[in-house]
């Protein structure tokens, strides 16, 4: 991501629309193709390798499309950003809201995953309770929030904060053009299967 000079009016530029979108599929991509690599194994002892690379093929295009919707919302988020931003500032703040959004999607599968559950004496409290899920969004709240607004707060507060975000993402924008890459083997992979 090159540093270019753009007017304060334009919410958006063609690079930084790019640059939005590649940091959307970043994480996205990251956590699937870690996923890929641990069913692929399973599935190619379980079936053949041309199953296995057709399971990867389908999670790599979900990818691409989960990363189309949520690269769609940030961009309609960008809008209601403060007009005096710039679209590096821009488009930093919004990575730092798809970083931690992806942080606690990927915390939330690994509960799945990991089969972490909760234990039994609070499950009989909160039956007992009479109010459970005001108890679990309670307590999901009081976690997600801070981890949320505090870098929020940071990022407003400290241009360097800013400057940082800019940087990771301009760092990590080489890496997701290369799973776009996948993303295209992926599509072929799926046509040629299909088309059978």
């Amino acid at each position: 991501m090159s540093q270019p000079t753009y007017s304060k009016s334009s919410i958006y530029t063609r690079q930084g629309l790019w640059s939005l979108f590649l940091m959307c599929a970043f994480p996205l991509h990251l956590w699937t193709i870690i996923l890929v690599f641990q069913d692929v194994s399973w599935v190619a002892e379980r079936t053949n390798a041309w199953d296995a690379v057709g399971v990867a093929s389908y999670a790599m295009v979900f990818a691409l499309v989960e990363s189309l919707l949520v690269f769609l919302i940030m961009t309609l988020i960008g809008f209601v950003t403060p007009r005096r931003w710039d679209v590096n500032k821009r488009v930093a703040f919004l990575t730092l809201l798809i970083l931690i959004l992806a942080i606690w999607g990927i915390a939330s599968q690994l509960l799945f995953l990991w089969n972490i559950n909760l234990s039994e004496q609070v499950i009989q409290f909160l039956a007992r309770s009479g109010h459970p899920l005001w108890y679990l969004y309670g307590v999901s709240l009081a976690v997600v929030i801070p981890t949320v607004f505090v870098p929020v707060y940071i990022f407003l507060r400290s241009d360097k904060m800013s400057i940082f975000i800019y940087d990771l993402a301009d760092r990590l924008l080489v890496l997701s053009m290369f799973y776009l890459l996948f993303d295209l083997a992926g599509i072929i992979v799926l046509i040629v299967r299909n088309s059978n």
